[in-house]
């Protein structure tokens, strides 16, 4: 006998919905599985809440906003939405972040159109009405629409801080909603007011480290708390970091298309070193951290112990060379039995003493990785620590400063850093603003005191992070 196929988790882990009696969701399903696809269970659990009517025919939730983790299938139940709209005259407008998605969008509903009986026509006449089950569409990159014979637009656009403004529409899609910035809702919550029966749907993943968005988080944070009690949220997570990524259990319970669209298989290529990016983008996890706050006196020096704690395993190291030329400092980073992390800043120097006390430190330890920031002294350390075969070198991209000054502030808001409380330390940690790094949210420190060098704390987070994402092999215990 033939072993039945697993498949994930067909209803949403969180949600709420308000109740109903009627949906025009079933409408919609109907529509879509005449294109010779066919709908999957929880894709028509969301859609029917998302169709939901009230007691006098309209929208239940004029906005609902849902989660899944990547490669599920999300947007298909956008594009059932927009097939339904289209064929009862709806006006919708599309957008993403990235005029890829938008146009990847417009393609997908263009194939769907003609696999579910329409005739696509050429350049129209003057005057000219379109003939029944026909549609006509632009393929202008960034400016694609579709237009229905039944009198249903949709258009696809990438998201501005301006667009839309001045047009009407029933239907406004927020594709990639974890981008969603308040300065574009701003712009376009009022596309819809016009409409007789308006609805907003925002769909995404949870933000990542990256993700330059707030209102994905303040929309779900909203309605699951239970202040916005008038629209509808739907997702797909696991409510803390798991200990294992790899249990396949959390992979079935967050993502509902395994078993279908997705395999173990392909999950299981998807595992790297970044553990923090697959639990948000596989897993579904809410990763909450702040880019508005300091870090106060009180809260570093909380941290503080007086006597040293008992450590585990290998020591980390974490250099950071000024940008300025100036200076080169050197932290530590290492495990404890509590679990916690003890860091310390070994010590400050100019760059014009050379690197010998670095590597006289590092030669005589056990450091199980040491990472190497600042073009203008990391080429040369590495080199030299290489002479002396230490090879246990990291080279940090942008992308790794900017996911371990995110890991340094996790492991401050969950208060599991340990220090003794080391005066130039606390003095550059408590004198410290946020600066932003890109345009994705990204975010380093810089010093509130020019007296005071910031890559302190820099060399602090680097080895903070090789240490909290270094795999632990073995028990030891470590003294220096």
């Amino acid at each position: 006998m033939a072993t039945k196929t697993r498949i994930g988790n067909q209803r949403p882990t969180k949600e709420r919905f308000l109740p109903y009696k009627k949906t025009k969701g079933k409408e919609a399903v109907k529509l879509y599985n005449k294109t010779k696809r066919k709908a999957q269970d929880w894709q028509e659990y969301l859609l029917n809440n998302i169709m939901a009517l009230n007691e006098d025919g309209l929208w239940l939730h004029q906005k609902v906003g849902y989660s899944l983790p990547r490669r599920n299938g999300k947007n298909e139940v956008v594009t059932m939405r927009e097939l339904w709209g289209l064929e009862n005259g709806e006006l919708i407008f599309h957008t993403a972040h990235r005029t890829t998605t938008s146009h990847t969008a417009w393609e997908r509903l263009v194939k769907l159109l003609k696999l579910a009986g329409y005739e696509e026509l050429g350049r129209a006449r003057r005057g000219e009405k379109l003939p029944e089950k026909s549609f006509r569409t632009t393929k202008q990159y960034g400016l694609e629409s579709i237009t229905l014979s039944g009198g249903g637009i949709a258009n696809f656009r990438t998201r501005t801080n301006n667009g839309g403004l001045g047009e009407g529409y029933d239907l406004l899609i927020i594709d990639e909603a974890q981008e969603y910035t308040t300065e574009q809702e701003s712009a376009l919550t009022y596309v819809v007011s016009d409409s007789a029966n308006p609805q907003t749907l925002l769909c995404g993943t949870p933000p990542t480290l990256v993700s330059g968005g707030t209102v994905f988080v303040d929309m779900r944070d909203s309605i699951l708390g239970g202040d916005d009690e008038e629209n509808g949220w739907a997702e797909w997570s696991v409510d803390n970091e798991p200990s294992d990524i790899r249990d396949k259990e959390l992979w079935y319970q967050t993502n509902p298309s395994l078993g279908s669209i997705l395999t173990e298989r392909k999950i299981s290529a998807e595992i790297s070193k970044d553990t923090l990016d697959f639990v948000i983008q596989r897993l579904g996890y809410w990763y909450r951290y702040s880019l508005k706050s300091a870090i106060s006196r009180d809260e570093w020096e909380s941290l503080s112990v007086e006597e040293l704690p008992e450590f585990t395993g290998k020591l980390f190291a974490g250099i950071k060379y000024g940008i300025d030329d100036k200076n080169v400092a050197l932290s530590i980073a290492v495990r404890t039995i509590e679990g916690d992390i003890f860091v310390e800043c070994i010590d400050c120097r100019p760059i014009k003493e050379g690197d010998a006390w670095i590597i006289n430190w590092i030669k005589n330890l056990d450091v199980g990785q040491i990472v190497i920031d600042g073009k203008n002294g990391q080429d040369n350390l590495e080199k030299e620590l290489k002479e002396l075969k230490i090879k246990n070198v990291v080279k940090p991209t942008v992308g790794n400063f900017i996911y371990a000054m995110a890991i340094f502030e996790k492991a401050l808001n969950e208060g599991v850093i340990r220090h003794k409380n080391q005066p130039s330390l606390t003095d550059c940690v408590a004198n410290c603003e946020k600066r932003n790094i890109g345009s994705n949210g990204g975010f380093g420190y810089r010093s509130l005191n020019e007296d005071i060098d910031i890559i302190l704390l820099d060399s602090v987070a680097l080895a903070l992070w090789s240490c909290a994402t270094a795999k632990v092999k073995t028990k030891q215990t470590v003294r220096y």
